[in-house]
């Protein structure tokens, strides 16, 4: 196999979008939290399936946050690549660009259970409304 520069350097618009979705998955979720606290504060009737949504939010603020540090590591690795290839190091540089693809996979999987946790918010708002 045949490794130069580029072949790190592939991965630095994937993980920069992917990075940019991340932000805005999170910034949806910040908006959405407020959103929440406001609604907390204005009704005392529907606290059950508020409670139910607050648990539901805090888990995917903490998947959030493992998919941005994956996504993170997955992107410093990546340079790291880069620096050994230019350095002249080989083994180094594929052994970082190994772990950088797999902390990329990492934040993909993270990033896979946190839609699944958030269709499932959406379902307990479309229960809440059908009730």
């Amino acid at each position: 196999m045949q490794f130069s520069i580029n072949t790190p350097a592939l991965l630095f618009p994937a993980i920069t979008l992917l990075m940019l979705a991340y932000t805005n998955r999170f910034l949806a979720l910040a908006t959405l939290i407020r959103n929440l606290h406001t609604k907390y504060q204005q009704i005392s009737e529907e606290r059950s399936t508020i409670h139910e949504q607050i648990k539901n939010l805090k888990r995917r603020l903490v998947l959030i946050k493992q998919m941005q540090a994956s996504g993170i590591i997955s992107f410093f690795l990546c340079v790291l690549s880069m620096l050994f290839i230019y350095l002249g190091y080989e083994v180094w540089a594929i052994s970082s660009f190994g772990l950088s693809l797999g902390f990329l996979l990492l934040s993909l999987a993270v990033s896979l259970n946190e839609i699944l946790i958030s269709t499932r918010a959406l379902e307990l708002e479309l229960k809440d409304m059908e009730s």
